[in-house]
């Protein structure tokens, strides 16, 4: 039998929701993927609170499968560094086929990626394939790749609302995470989150964003 409580929901005027969608998006249009971050500290309440945003996703049957690893120490972050760059190597010198490396062309990566030493957090964030209790017995998770990604989009949304920058870094394979945070083999990374604030000389792309008809169909 389900444990049912009422719906803590506030409907709003029709006026006010326009509104407060178009505010939204207002606020959104304006997040830019960053390279270039400033070393300047950032409260840890700041991101925790951020963090409880990204915990309030929605999961497969309630699992959240979901571990996030905040790194702020010096040390831990040249080693995820090291790490990264020694894989990032190997695909723009290897593994990339020149299709991936035009269409990457013009963001201007390479395989150096100094903000994972400059940005004050890295957060990594891990999926839990199946969970394991206190007692070492494991159970199943539900759809754990939509799961997290849907977490991992509260988080970003949250950073950026609290005035944060934030890159999405994704070297493959990211195994060596598991090794350098002591994580368990039931998790997988997912993604490393850079946060901080921008370098005053940030720089990003003249990029542009698809329009609403080309990415939406109305039945």
């Amino acid at each position: 039998m389900p444990n049912l409580i009422p719906l803590n929901y506030r409907e709003y005027a029709l006026a006010e929701m326009q509104t407060r969608a178009r505010q939204f998006f207002d606020m959104m249009k304006a997040r830019r993927t960053i390279r270039d971050f400033s070393s300047r500290p950032v409260p840890r309440e700041i991101v925790e609170h951020c963090l409880r945003v990204a915990a309030t996703a929605p999961s497969g049957a309630n699992k959240q499968p979901w571990h996030f690893v905040i790194v702020s120490d010096a040390e831990i972050k040249t080693q995820i560094r090291r790490a990264a760059e020694e894989e990032e190597r190997e695909f723009y010198h290897g593994r990339a086929t020149s299709e991936w490396l035009d269409a990457l062309a013009p963001l201007g990566t390479d395989e150096h990626k100094p903000f994972l030493e400059d940005a004050p957090y890295l957060i990594a964030i891990f999926a839990e394939s199946y969970s394991v209790n206190e007692n070492g017995e494991k159970s199943k998770n539900y759809y754990v790749q939509e799961s997290v990604g849907i977490a991992t989009g509260f988080l970003i949304a949250a950073l950026h609302h609290a005035g944060l920058a934030t890159l999405t870094h994704t070297p493959s394979p990211m195994n060596f995470l598991n090794s350098i945070l002591q994580r368990p083999t039931n998790e997988r990374p997912f993604l490393l989150l850079v946060v901080g604030f921008p370098a005053e000389d940030a720089r990003v792309p003249n990029l542009s964003k698809k329009e609403l008809n080309e990415i939406v169909s109305w039945r």
